[in-house]
């Protein structure tokens, strides 16, 4: 599995990166650069999909997490899980495009033919508008040998925890005895992006065979002053809370420490879900015809400085 890059020069690749966005849709008149040299001069597209304005959707654009532009080929990553792999890092490919008279003209194998104007915001950010739909995307340009996995993970965490049937415990470290304890499952769908399943059966049960025990919706916060961690609370039908400082360790494994017990349990997915072009998952389980949505969280102070 890809392993998050928490190195010190992802972060400085991401520092440069952030300091060239320029805001306020402050435009660069750049006429020596052509449209096709403009979208293919980064590897990825980053769609920060948390931007996104206007009144419209174009389905295969919210799907995904990135498209890329290769010599009239559209390719999208719809999964996080996996990205850096699945297409030498492209995604599938999932259409055509075509840079036409200063239109960027697309045609989706399912959505059918797109176009969108095209405004240079930085040397590295496009805001693509298709006009039939009102609808304005923000896309950020990186390398794949320096993408911001970081960035791609936490802002979109509640779609990663979606790309598995269930989270397995995997191991427990410190702490003092508590009812999550008997918790060995997790599992959080796309039904309304709040709800989460969860099972006290024992460790190694096939995944099609578990008995979900409780239901609950849960909810992720942002952590004043840090980018690379999230507060999750588990809201239990029952009337129980429990909350968690969330990481992700990997493409396959999160980290959850129990703020009130100082227990750290580590999940590992089971059961990847893959999203093809059209939304449906593969295979076919609750996770079926996701579409992303804007996510506007609260942010809470960090309790306990572990």
């Amino acid at each position: 599995m890809k392993t998050l890059k928490l190195l010190s020069i992802l972060l400085l690749s991401s520092l440069l990166f952030t300091s060239c966005v320029v805001s306020n849709d402050t435009y660069i008149d750049d006429t020596s650069v052509s449209l096709e040299q403009l979208v293919t001069d980064y590897d990825l597209w980053y769609i920060d999909y948390h931007r996104t304005s206007g009144t419209g959707d174009i389905p295969f654009v919210s799907r995904a997490f990135t498209l890329s532009f290769l010599n009239g080929r559209l390719y999208a990553n719809n999964n996080i899980v996996d990205i850096g792999r699945t297409g030498n890092g492209l995604g599938i490919l999932v259409g055509n495009y075509d840079t036409y008279n200063g239109i960027l003209e697309t045609n989706h194998d399912l959505d059918g033919y797109n176009d969108f104007d095209v405004h240079q915001i930085s040397s590295n950010e496009i805001r693509i508008y298709n006009p039939r739909e009102n609808v304005n995307y923000y896309l950020i340009g990186y390398q794949k040998n320096n993408f911001d996995y970081d960035k791609l993970f936490y802002e979109n965490i509640e779609y990663f925890l979606q790309e598995y049937i269930d989270w397995e415990k995997t191991a427990v470290t410190g702490g003092t005895p508590n009812a999550f304890d008997d918790e060995n499952f997790l599992a959080f769908t796309p039904e309304n992006i709040t709800t989460f399943y969860s099972s006290q059966d024992a460790l190694g049960t096939d995944v099609d065979s578990i008995d979900w025990d409780y239901v609950g919706d849960y909810k992720i916060y942002d952590v004043d002053g840090y980018e690379d961690l999230k507060v999750l609370t588990l809201n239990y039908d029952a009337g129980d809370i429990e909350e968690f400082e969330l990481s992700v360790i990997n493409d396959g494994k999160i980290s959850l420490y129990h703020i009130d017990s100082d227990t750290t349990y580590d999940f590992s997915g089971r059961g990847f879900i893959q999203y093809l072009k059209g939304g449906d998952a593969k295979p076919a389980v609750r996770n079926s015809g996701r579409k992303r949505t804007k996510v506007v969280r609260e942010k809470k102070i960090r309790r306990n400085l572990k």
